[in-house]
């Protein structure tokens, strides 16, 4: 009786087993759920990169088809001109604005959304640059030109209109063929070139289209208003044109230094490139 006592029961041999068959047998089961929950990352991560891949793919079609709808209207824009020049001569750069007018006020105002895309970060860009040249051009073309029908058959706007086309469709043209990863090398160097003869150029057109707009706005008061009570002021808008004539020519300094750094980072870029292939 008494080795009875000193001897296990049968119930703490089958605890005892029990528990060394349960650590035993955890091992395997921890080693399937690594494995389940490896596979489980690994397959997020794969979930991730395709939906990053699709949003990238969605944004770069979008970009496209703005780059080619800007191609498109500055392309229509530029053979118009040359064929009416080449069809009425010099009596064609008196209609320009009529008969190009309106898809150049289309395109300038597209033009607005690019200051989107650089705040949401679909395009690379700077945005104040970027700002001050989109306003520069609405500015002349909806307030000084638009406003004043004296001011529309002026030889000026015909330069003014050759000269942001054919930089537009210069850069659009380029902008439309990076973003399906096409790189020429001289559509590259006449995308960072073309702007310094053409860009000063429209700036002494924009100031001249300003100086002769002055006389009528002052002969018509268009935009010039006298403030309410208790304002004791008036608004002479030729005198904020002038002003504005100041800011353009400081602005300018501006946009030459930014196109200027950006000319040689994406030049030596290019040249690198070459190099290497």
């Amino acid at each position: 009786m008494f080795w009875k006592l000193l001897l296990p029961s049968d119930r703490e041999f089958d605890h005892k087993e029990t528990q060394v068959n349960g650590k035993v047998d955890s091992a395997p089961a921890k080693r399937e759920e690594g494995k389940k929950s490896h596979s489980s990352s690994s397959s997020n991560r794969c979930l991730q990169q395709q939906l990053s891949l699709e949003q990238s793919w969605r944004m770069n079609m979008y970009l496209f088809i703005y780059y080619l709808i800007q191609f498109c209207g500055h392309s229509w824009i530029f053979t118009n001109m040359i064929i009416r020049f080449l069809s009425f001569g010099k009596d064609s750069l008196a209609d320009t604005f009529y008969s190009i007018g309106l898809v150049m006020r289309l395109c300038q105002s597209l033009s607005a959304l690019e200051l989107l895309h650089i705040l949401v970060g679909i395009e690379e860009n700077h945005f104040f640059p970027r700002f001050l040249q989109i306003m520069e051009r609405i500015v002349i073309l909806f307030v000084v030109i638009t406003s004043q029908e004296e001011v529309q058959g002026k030889y000026i706007v015909c330069a003014l209109f050759f000269l942001w086309t054919i930089l537009d469709v210069v850069r659009y043209t380029y902008s439309m063929l990076s973003i399906t990863g096409i790189y020429y090398p001289p559509l590259t160097w006449l995308n960072y070139t073309l702007w310094i003869p053409l860009y000063p150029l429209s700036i002494v057109a924009k100031a001249f289209a300003i100086c002769v707009s002055l006389p009528y706005f002052e002969s018509f008061g268009t935009y010039s208003t006298k403030l309410p009570f208790p304002f004791t002021f008036s608004i002479y808008f030729p005198y904020v044109l002038k002003m504005y004539l100041v800011m353009l020519f400081i602005g300018t300094y501006f946009i030459i230094k930014y196109l200027y750094s950006e000319r040689k980072a994406h030049l030596r870029e290019s040249s690198i490139k070459k190099k290497r292939s």
